[in-house]
């Protein structure tokens, strides 16, 4: 028996993963598109279509400096977030580890690019890691920070807002007290999920290096950046040509630069508005899934959250058939981190947070500046609908998801 007409109509769509990746802003294309079509010229060369190239590029780091609070030449161009990271602890310890130690501190909750590299540095024996557990709302404690710094401590990363429950972290604080330790040790910071979610003051935070990425943040894939207080020598990790200072060698992309630059200003100029909306729908449907869902809790719902994100912990459910399920009913989640989706192994920060992901799903839901009301309450039934299906005896008869 063929399906009918109104069953083949897929649900309206409701993309709540942009802490995943987020679309390109109208004006972001329009920012780029003239280094795709029209100045397309290598910054690096001395003609004029060359230095209009070298323009954009110089231009576009001015506009970012502005936005984080920092001299343009401390900023470096990578081509995301994991290079950023990558570059910040490699080459602090290649360039540092002789003279200052080979001990590195990070929190538990750090993002793969951060932890995988560290690990990786631990297991070749270059390096000495102590990673730094959280508390139970997803918070690294600076004093359990400053505890873990030795004389021999030559870099610490404590990102500023985690990437699968929100929770931001008191980064400042916690580079005070590991220098009060140890006065030459570096302070590193991923703010890749912070940009345009919470204030940025490279003065405030007094990290010495921060890695942003513009994908998260409306500006497209494939561009990011590396703050390195002036003064904080990196050795470099790919050689060539000498670009960014000698930093990040490899010819621009300029059209992705110039749209990162357009991005990061438009965030921060929406940032104090969205927040407060994003907020109040992220509440809001938190506050009806709890209600209309059993067996649900929110991560870190204690700790001071980035606003658009929501990490809903289900009991007795598996997060991938849960996702599984919500996508068949047309709304786009994940259950963590969209950059190791492809692994099947459980979330690191679920773990570290004393959860057990074998019997507790996270499913992440995170918002955008076009998300609407209407569509976080839709958002709501069907998240209720498809948890009430994954909890579900095996005998009861499928539940019907609602469409619109």
């Amino acid at each position: 028996m063929g399906l009918s007409g109104d069953e083949l109509i897929a649900p309206h769509r409701i993309y709540l993963d942009h802490a995943a990746t987020t679309p390109l802003a109208p004006e972001v294309v329009e920012a780029m598109l003239p280094f795709l079509v029209e100045h397309w010229g290598n910054p690096s060369s001395p003609h004029g279509r060359g230095r209009n190239a070298r323009s954009a590029v110089d231009g576009a780091r001015d506009r970012l400096a502005t936005v984080l609070g920092c001299m343009p030449r401390e900023l470096t161009f990578t081509s995301g977030g994991t290079e950023a990271d990558n570059l910040a602890v490699r080459g602090v310890l290649q360039r540092w580890g002789a003279e200052r130690g080979r001990h590195l501190v990070v929190s538990a909750i750090e993002h793969e690019a951060v932890l995988t590299t560290v690990a990786q540095l631990g297991e070749r024996g270059e390096a000495g890691v102590t990673v730094v557990p959280c508390e139970a709302d997803g918070c690294v404690d600076p004093e359990r920070i400053a505890a873990a710094v030795r004389d021999d401590t030559v870099l610490v990363s404590l990102m500023l807002a985690n990437n699968e429950v929100g929770a931001v972290q008191d980064v400042h604080v916690a580079a005070g007290l590991a220098r009060a330790r140890n006065p030459r040790v570096l302070v590193h910071s991923d703010a890749v999920q912070a940009l345009g979610k919470v204030p940025i003051d490279l003065a405030a935070l007094d990290v010495d290096l921060l890695s942003v990425s513009a994908h998260k943040c409306y500006g497209p894939k494939g561009s990011g950046a590396l703050y390195a207080r002036w003064g904080t020598h990196l050795t470099a990790q790919l050689d060539g040509g000498g670009q960014e200072r000698g930093r990040r060698s490899g010819t621009e992309n300029v059209a992705a630069i110039a749209g990162f630059a357009c991005a990061a200003e438009l965030v921060e100029r929406e940032r104090p508005e969205q927040a407060v909306r994003q907020a109040a729908l992220r509440d809001g449907l938190e506050t009806a899934v709890l209600e209309g869902a059993p067996h649900t809790r929110v991560a870190a719902r204690s700790a001071v959250r980035l606003p658009n994100l929501s990490a809903l912990l289900v009991d007795g459910a598996s997060a991938d058939s849960l996702v599984a399920a919500l996508d068949v009913a047309g709304v786009e989640v994940s259950s963590g981190s969209a950059c190791s989706s492809g692994a099947a192994q459980p979330s690191h920060v679920m773990v570290a947070m004393g959860e057990d992901p074998r019997a507790t799903a996270l499913i992440r839901l995170s918002l955008g500046r076009d998300t609407s009301a209407d569509e976080m309450r839709e958002a709501a039934e069907r998240i209720i609908t498809a948890v009430g299906v994954a909890l579900a005896p095996r005998s009861a008869p499928a539940a019907t998801f609602p469409r619109r």
